[in-house]
């Protein structure tokens, strides 16, 4: 199949409002799963969900069916510009349920709640989730599941047709890390494959959930914010309600764990490719980063009496490192508790997030290891300054041009968490919760201190703070760049 070309310097205008109306067809489909289940509790939201359905799927009809592209081929900034329009398209079209539903949101809080759950950022302004119906407990979950794996992934796994239309353009705008490995020889299949896996180790995790304490539903909704590493739960006391279940735990630890590894990565050892895993950098990296941690975070907490039991140095700090490194943002316990340095290294522990590739935020492990080994680098040539060397990331040879973007991209997290951080502050925030309310959204972790912490909540935010830390998630999920050059002017100029 031939699809014509437009200039690179025009934007497929009509190909992505077509586009943007399949998924909003597809959006259309997932919001049924929520009215049934309000439909199941005899739970009177199943009418919001019903119309916003309904309504989701005639604008999707429109746009789909109305527009006539010239061409069918996508390029690189028509896969910039719809990429980070389906997102906002997506959170637009799902807090219309939060509008009207039992206890019914501001717009803002709307917003705000929605392109959470779509980032994974898992952070919530409502006070209490106990209140909410199951209807919209499960759009919360499904909003964080969609969002995992990706909006735009999805899609290419539907519409073969977008293999040959630029399908690569999308793929890359939306996938996180350095490089984006196919792991079948087509996009479609790729993301087919990706999802699959993805769906797979879903079900897998409400089965064994399933067998300890939870409940049905709630094995659904938290498998959904476990695997896509959301951490959006169905009780307002979140995992702490499974606190005295080990064997949750142990499942969670796991599960979250596997959020945070590349996927390509998992792809090979369900292929017996035992050695590829074994091989990996970042993969070693990124286990040893969480067991130096435990060993710190199980020393801190002794030494200030919190040791209650096996579990409180074991387990307990476990959860909450890999909940935090993987940007999943679930808690067992009240990690303000565990004093000030326990503080810090979460911090360090949201910036450095997981594995690319993976569902979980944060710069990634491999932007970290790459930022280290060019910085030994370069000391080596303080010495040695005829020296020629290479950046090395598990065998392969990382290029200077993907090296200079890797450093640009920590100066624009940086120039942002102090933006952010900053507006917050002027917002009324205290200067602390600013920049860790900054920080967490930006690395789409959700966790909260402070004003956002366990005492209270992001709904205790003025109305500018929560757009601003909505758009951070968006461009924290996007990895940066993919939302921020659609702001340029040149992005824009023929």
């Amino acid at each position: 199949m031939m699809f014509k070309k437009i200039p690179r310097t025009l934007i497929n205008l009509r190909l992505i409002i077509r586009i943007v109306g399949w998924l909003l067809i597809i959006e259309a489909g997932f919001l049924v799963f929520p009215t049934v289940t309000c439909l199941i509790y005899g739970e009177s939201d199943w009418l919001p969900f019903g119309a916003t359905s309904a309504g989701t799927l005639i604008v999707g009809l429109l746009l789909a069916w109305q527009s006539h592209p010239v061409s069918m081929y996508a390029g690189k900034r028509d896969g910039y510009l719809l990429t980070s329009l389906v997102w906002v398209v997506f959170s637009l079209f799902g807090l219309i349920p939060f509008l009207f539903c039992t206890h019914p949101l501001s717009f803002t809080d709307a917003f705000f709640e929605a392109m959470s759950g779509f980032t994974t950022t898992g952070a919530s302004v409502i006070e209490s989730v106990n209140d909410m119906s199951h209807g919209m407990h499960m759009w919360r979950a499904m909003t964080q599941w969609i969002g995992g794996m990706g909006i735009i992934l999805f899609t290419l796994a539907l519409l073969p047709m977008l293999n040959y239309s630029g399908g690569l353009q999308l793929f890359n705008a939306e996938m996180t890390g350095l490089t984006h490995d196919k792991i079948q020889p087509r996009i479609n299949q790729t993301a087919k494959t990706l999802w699959l896996m993805y769906t797979g180790l879903t079900v897998l995790l409400i089965g064994l959930l399933c067998l300890g304490p939870m409940s049905f539903f709630d094995s659904i909704c938290h498998a959904f914010g476990t695997i896509s590493t959301g951490g959006y739960s169905s009780h307002s006391d979140g995992m702490t309600l499974w606190h005295d279940s080990v064997y949750i735990k142990c499942v969670m630890i796991v599960f979250m764990f596997l959020g945070g590894v590349n996927f390509g990565l998992l792809y090979k050892l369900l292929h017996g490719k035992v050695k590829a895993l074994l091989r990996n950098d970042v993969f070693k990296t990124f286990v040893g980063i969480i067991f130096v941690m435990l060993g710190i975070f199980a020393l801190v907490i002794t030494l200030r009496g919190q040791a209650f039991n096996w579990e409180s140095v074991t387990l307990d700090p476990l959860f909450h490192i890999v909940s935090t490194i993987t940007s999943t943002g679930y808690s067992v316990a009240n990690f303000e508790l565990w004093g000030p340095i326990t503080l810090v290294l979460t911090f360090v522990m949201m910036a450095f997030g997981g594995c690319a590739g993976s569902t979980a935020g944060g710069m990634k492990i491999d932007r970290i290891i790459l930022l280290f080994k060019t910085g030994h680098n370069e000391l080596y040539r303080c010495l040695y300054p005829r020296s020629i060397t290479s950046v090395k990331i598990s065998g392969s040879i990382i290029s200077s041009e993907i090296i200079s973007k890797v450093f640009a991209f920590l100066c624009i997290f940086i120039l942002l968490i102090i933006g952010g951080g900053l507006t917050l502050t002027a917002c009324g925030v205290p200067l602390v919760d600013s920049f860790f309310s900054t920080f967490s959204c930006l690395s789409n972790t959700g966790l909260g201190a402070g004003i956002t912490g366990s005492e209270g909540s992001y709904s205790e935010l003025p109305g500018l703070a929560k757009w601003v830390l909505s758009f951070l998630m968006l461009v924290g999920r996007l990895e940066i760049f993919t939302v921020l050059v659609v702001l340029t002017p040149s992005f824009w100029n023929r």
